[in-house]
């Protein structure tokens, strides 16, 4: 799931070599700290934070399969 937030993320910036994506486990819940450069912070989060929704729309479908909980936080 890393790489596919990686993946996303780094079609939408323009920066690409400033996306990170970390990865934090604790249980059943996976926490994802994705980070861009300053200037494309407005370009991950969207208007009214559309596009961050629906990456964590897409992550979660995805960890639900796998029976995870996902949290993504934009740094």
């Amino acid at each position: 799931m890393k790489e596919l937030i990686e993946l996303i993320a780094k079609s939408i910036v323009d920066d690409s070599a400033s996306v990170t994506v970390t990865e934090k486990e604790d249980g059943s819940t996976i926490i994802y700290e994705l980070s861009v450069a300053a200037d494309d912070m407005g370009k991950v989060i969207g208007k009214q934070g559309r596009i961050a929704k629906a990456i964590r729309t897409v992550v979660k479908a995805v960890a639900a399969r796998k029976n995870k909980k996902v949290i993504i936080e934009i740094i």
